[in-house]
C-alpha cells in the first residue's frame, strides 16, 4: 500500500460574523471517517484566532494518504464560544460552516490546492476554506555509496580474511537496528566492495546526526563470523565524502584493552557517497500527470438472464448487481484523479442492434465517436442502459478492449496521462493468446489493467495474466512490467452483510499496485514528474 504522510494546511476566507461587538474567534476541526464507516471521529483541531474572518492558521494536520483508499474528511469552521479559550465544547450557536472532501481530490488537485465552499447554516454565505496538502519529504533521498577497507586483520588460518560489513541505525533508546549487509569479498586484507543503494529513511530514519555503526566482519562457512572491529559516523558526516575521500579506523575494543601497542585492525575508506530524489507517485499527480479510467464490462451469455434473480447481471430494487458493485467501488476512489470526470465505457461479448453483430467494445452509452460517459454514476446509468438494449452472447474475449486502451495510451508517452482499464468478467478468457499478446504490449505503455472476477467460476487464466509468481510472457517476449492485478469478488463478500465495508476492502486490494506501477513505467522512461506551476 502507499502510505505517505501529508502536512495538511487549512486557511478559511470570508467566515460568518458571529459576534456583536468584534469579529469572530474562528477554530477549524478536522473529522475523519473510517474506510467503509459512516461514523466521524475527531481528528484534531487548529489554534484559535481572535477576531478575524480571514485567519491564516499555524498549526498543520499529518495524515497518512492511501491511494488505494476513499478517506473523507470533514472540516467544521467553529467560534470561540464565550465558555472560554481551554473550553472543547461548542453549542449550534458556534458553527460557522463544514466543507466535506475527500483526500485524493485534493493530491489531485492543481498543486495540490483546493478550495471549497463552507456550507450548512441556511440563508446564509458562509465563506470557503483553501485546503493545501504537502507530502513530508524528509525521508525520500535514496544513498548510494563504495566502500574499501585497507590492511585489515587477517582471521583465517589457512588464508587472509573473507571480509563483509553490516550497517546498523542507532535507535531512541541507544540500542541499534541492522539496515545493510555487503556482499563478501573472498581472500583478501584489502576489499573493495560493489556500490550500494539504502533509503535515507532505512540508515538513520531522516535524522542526519544520528550514529550509523558499522562492524567488519570475517566471513565464516559455519556462520560463526569473527568480529574484526567497528568505527561510528552519521549521514551529515558521510555526505561530506561527495568532495573529499572520508578515511576510518576500525577499532576492536577488545584488543584496544588488552594490547598497549595497538593501533587499528585496518581502515575503511569511503570512495563515493551520492543521493538522489526518490520520486513518489504524489509527486507525479501534483506534476500534473493524470489518471484517465476505462471500463469494460462483460456481457456473455454465461452471466445469465439480466431479467432473472440467478443472473450477475441482476439488478434488484433493493442491491445492485455484483457488477456495479465492483464498478461503483473501484470507479469512486480512481475519479478523484480524473480532472474531467469523463469514463470511456466499454461491453464486450453480445449482440448489439441494430444488425445483431457481436462485438467486443461496444460503447455503453451507444455513442461510438464519444464513448465517454459522466461520472462513476454515469457509467452505471449506461450500463444498465445497455442490459436491456444489447443480447448476452459471447465468446469471452479480453483482446479488442486491451488493445484499444493500449492504442490510446500509446498517444502519449510522456508521463503525463496515465491509463488504468478495469475489465469485469464472469468467467473463462476465450482468447488468451491474444490476450497475452496484446497484455505483453501494453506493458510498455502507460497503463494498468485491473480484472475482478465475478460469479462462481475458477479463475486460473486470471492468475497467470496477474504474473505475480511469474512474469507474463508471449511469444518469446517477456512483460517489462507487471500492469495486472487480479481479485476474484467473492472474496469480498462479507457474511455480516456490511456491503459498505466489503467494497471498500475490493477498492482497497485492486488498487493497491497502481501506485507502484505507476512508479515504474516512469522510472524505465526515466520521465521525472514535472514541477507544479508557482503561485
Amino acid at each position: 500500500a502507499l502510505r505517505v504522510a501529508h502536512t495538511w494546511f487549512c486557511s478559511p476566507r470570508n467566515l460568518l460574523d458571529m459576534d456583536t461587538f468584534s469579529k469572530s474567534d474562528p477554530v477549524v476541526v478536522l473529522f475523519v471517517q473510517g474506510s467503509g464507516s459512516s461514523e466521524w471521529k475527531e481528528f484534531g483541531r487548529t489554534e484559535v484566532i481572535d477576531n478575524t474572518l480571514n485567519p491564516d492558521f499555524v498549526r498543520k494536520f499529518v495524515l497518512d494518504y492511501y491511494f488505494e483508499e476513499k478517506q473523507n474528511l470533514r472540516f467544521d469552521g467553529l467560534r470561540q464560544n464565550p465558555l472560554g479559550s481551554h473550553s472543547a465544547v461548542f453549542g449550534a450557536q458556534d458553527f460557522l460552516g463544514q466543507a466535506f472532501v475527500a483526500l485524493g481530490e485534493v493530491i489531485g488537485a492543481q498543486r495540490g490546492r483546493l478550495e471549497r465552499p463552507l456550507t450548512g447554516v441556511p440563508g446564509k454565505r458562509c465563506g470557503t476554506i483553501l485546503l493545501l496538502a504537502e507530502e513530508l519529504s524528509n525521508c525520500r533521498d535514496i544513498i548510494t555509496m563504495q566502500l574499501c577497507a585497507n590492511k585489515l586483520d587477517k582471521k583465517d588460518f589457512f588464508g587472509k580474511s573473507d571480509p563483509f560489513l553490516v550497517f546498523y541505525r542507532s535507535n531512541e533508546d541507544g540500542t541499534f537496528t541492522i539496515c545493510h549487509k555487503t556482499e563478501v569479498v573472498k581472500n583478501t586484507l584489502n576489499p573493495v566492495w560493489q556500490p550500494f543503494t539504502i533509503p535515507v529513511r532505512a540508515l538513520c530514519n531522516g535524522d542526519y546526526d544520528r550514529t550509523v555503526k558499522i562492524d567488519v566482519y570475517d566471513w565464516d562457512r559455519d556462520g560463526s563470523h569473527d568480529f574484526i572491529g567497528e568505527f561510528a559516523t552519521s549521514y551529515r558526516e558521510l555526505s561530506r565524502a561527495q568532495s573529499q575521500f572520508t578515511v576510518y579506523e576500525v577499532l576492536n575494543p577488545r584488543k584496544k584493552c588488552k594490547k598497549k601497542k595497538y593501533v587499528n585492525s585496518g581502515t575503511v575508506t569511503l570512495l563515493s557517497f551520492s543521493v538522489e530524489s526518490e520520486f513518489t507517485f504524489v509527486d507525479y499527480i501534483r506534476g500534473g500527470t493524470q489518471l484517465n479510467f476505462t471500463v469494460a464490462i462483460d456481457f456473455t451469455a454465461s452471466n445469465g438472464l439480466p431479467s432473472q434473480p440467478t443472473s450477475l447481471h441482476y439488478v434488484s430494487p433493493y442491491q445492485l448487481s455484483a457488477y456495479a458493485l465492483a464498478l461503483k467501488a473501484v470507479g469512486e476512489v480512481i475519479q478523484d484523479y480524473d480532472s474531467d470526470k469523463l469514463f470511456p465505457a466499454y461491453g464486450f461479448g453480445a449482440k448489439v442492434p441494430p444488425d445483431g453483430k457481436i462485438s467486443h467494445q461496444f460503447p455503453l452509452n451507444n455513442n461510438a465517436e464519444n464513448p465517454s460517459c459522466c461520472g462513476i454514476e454515469g457509467v452505471l446509468e449506461s450500463y444498465l442502459q445497455s442490459l436491456r438494449t444489447v443480447q448476452l452472447y459471447g465468446p469471452t474475449n479480453f483482446a479488442p478492449v486491451i488493445n484499444q486502451v493500449a492504442g490510446t495510451a500509446a498517444q502519449v508517452t510522456d508521463g503525463s496521462q496515465y491509463h488504468v482499464l478495469l475489465i469485469i468478467t464472469d468467467g473463462v478468457i476465450s482468447d488468451m493468446l491474444q490476450t497475452k499478446e496484446a497484455i505483453v504490449t501494453a506493458s510498455a505503455l502507460p497503463m494498468s489493467i485491473i480484472i475482478v472476477g465475478v460469479g462462481p467460476a475458477e479463475f486460473e487464466a486470471m492468475e497467470e495474466l496477474d504474473g505475480d509468481e511469474v512474469r507474463l510472457s508471449s511469444r518469446g517476449r517477456f512483460a517489462e512490467r507487471d500492469i495486472v492485478q487480479f481479485v476474484p469478488f467473492r472474496d469480498y463478500v462479507d457474511d455480516s452483510g456490511n456491503q459498505v465495508l466489503s467494497m471498500a476492502r475490493l477498492a482497497k486490494d485492486v488498487l493497491a499496485e497502481i501506485p507502484e506501477q505507476l512508479l515504474s513505467y516512469m522510472k524505465t522512461r526515466d520521465i521525472k514528474p514535472r514541477r507544479a506551476d508557482p503561485e
